[in-house]
């Protein structure tokens, strides 16, 4: 086995043989999540998932954070924070296989928490001005004030809170995290933050999970086809 694949903080996610979850629970049966349940999913140093809006992607990197130990609502583990029970669940019927000596440190980052996470930072006196700031502004400065860590990091659509160069940004910074060792785990409906190089990436829809290059993504090829021509997207929406 490659080493440094050996010391990955999450090589592989599969369901816990001991708290196996009902496969009637709503998370269950999205083909995405059973697909994990039913055969596990191997992750890479980058493993970056891509898929419409309701396929999964929230819910299996949510699963991941919860079963490595971080808040499901953002933060590192040293996070308590919590606005309301919207969690799936599926954290507790997963088991992880882990690199041998690796890191157990974290950061999760989701866009849609990252208010409450900025609030509860103020609540406690962390430094930083994140209520202050602009929504992008405020997710810039909590990653590269935590940059210094090394372990595993979970992205959930980040690019909602970030402009082009917000992306360019985070994309500097995540090859940053991969060069130091560290673990990335990004979901993303956006095309720039889906292409450094020597990612895994995995596409999520109803048909489950598989595995993609950068070129074969319809998120891609969508995008390409818009910004060529606007107009033959938008000429159904004219009056």
């Amino acid at each position: 086995m490659n080493a440094f694949f050996d010391s990955l903080p999450v090589r592989r996610i599969a369901e816990h043989p001991k708290a196996p979850m009902d496969r009637t629970d709503w998370a269950a049966q999205i083909p995405a999540v059973r697909q994990v349940l039913d055969e596990g999913l191997e992750l890479g140093q980058l493993t970056v998932l891509v898929g419409e809006n309701g396929a999964g992607k929230s819910t299996l990197v949510e699963g991941i954070a919860g079963a490595f130990g971080l808040n499901p609502e953002g933060g590192t583990r040293n996070s308590m924070h919590q606005t309301q029970l919207t969690e799936s669940g599926l954290s507790s019927h997963l088991k992880m296989e882990r690199g041998a000596g690796a890191s157990k440190a974290g950061v999760f980052l989701r866009a849609e928490t990252m208010h409450g996470l900025f609030a509860y930072l103020e609540s406690i006196g962390s430094r930083g001005k994140h209520n202050f700031q602009s929504h992008g502004e405020s997710f810039i400065e909590f990653f590269t004030q935590r940059s210094s860590v090394n372990g595993l990091w979970i992205f959930d659509e980040a690019e909602s809170a970030l402009s082009f160069n917000g992306c360019l940004m985070l994309l500097s910074h995540i090859s940053d995290l991969l060069r130091s060792g560290s673990q990335v785990i990004l979901s993303t409906h956006s095309p720039i933050l889906a292409s450094l190089p020597n990612s895994t990436i995995y596409e999520i829809g109803q048909w489950g999970i598989r595995a993609a290059s950068y070129d074969e993504l319809e998120m891609v090829s969508n995008w390409r086809l818009f910004l060529d021509a606007p107009g033959r997207f938008l000429r159904h929406f004219e009056a």
